[in-house]
């Protein structure tokens, strides 16, 4: 794909979106760390409806040190593999009250020291939290770069690495937003929905389809 297509793209999803965000909910940056730690091979939905009941008992590392493990699976049980999810909560809320006060430090390789924490929600917390322009790659990331043939790659890392070099600066901050909200709702993993996709004429999938 050339550089004047990949900027058409782009520039597409930005008029249709000017301000994308995470679809997780969340009310300070720790909140924001939790959701996404919760999020891995979960849904942003299956999340929010665990933490509306978590996080007005426990919104701070303290709060969520006290209520322990056990507690924390109370809240967290019906989201996957939640008991690993649970001890990677603790953990991390203990490191954050033991060595930044307990605030989310803006450091990736702080972030990515923190148990339960990849390089994924590292971007994910660097970008939404703190405004940096990281590509967080997911599944629906992976799918739609690939699929489209905007930045290829074998490896969700391999596909980062190239979204970063391809993606216009003035882009970066919201790119991954508007790739995954476009996985998750048009070019899904099934049958994409070419027929309602606002840049299938730009896209150089090969086997599209006419659903809507």
């Amino acid at each position: 794909m050339n550089k004047q297509k990949r900027i058409e793209i782009l520039t597409r999803l930005r008029n249709e979106n000017p301000h994308p965000t995470t679809e997780l909910e969340y009310d300070s940056v720790f909140e924001l760390l939790i959701a996404v730690m919760l999020s891995a091979q979960a849904t942003d939905v299956g999340v929010n409806k665990a933490t509306r009941k978590l996080f007005p008992v426990a919104n701070t590392p303290a709060a969520m040190l006290e209520l322990g493990v056990d507690g924390v699976k109370h809240y967290i049980k019906t989201i996957g593999l939640f008991n690993a999810k649970a001890e990677n909560v603790i953990k991390t809320c203990q490191l954050l009250v033991d060595h930044y006060d307990g605030q989310v430090p803006e450091d990736r390789a702080a972030l990515e020291a923190l148990p339960g924490v990849g390089r994924k929600t590292a971007n994910v917390v660097l970008n939404t939290a703190f405004g940096w322009p990281t590509i967080a790659v997911d599944t629906h990331i992976f799918r739609v770069a690939n699929r489209t043939k905007f930045a290829m790659g074998k490896t969700v890392r391999a596909v980062e690495d190239k979204l970063d070099k391809v993606i216009p600066a003035e882009f970066k901050v919201d790119a991954h937003h508007w790739f995954i909200l476009h996985g998750r709702y048009t070019c899904i993993a099934r049958k994409p929905r070419c027929g309602s996709c606002l840049i299938e004429d730009l896209c150089e999938f090969k086997e599209k389809t006419s659903d809507e």
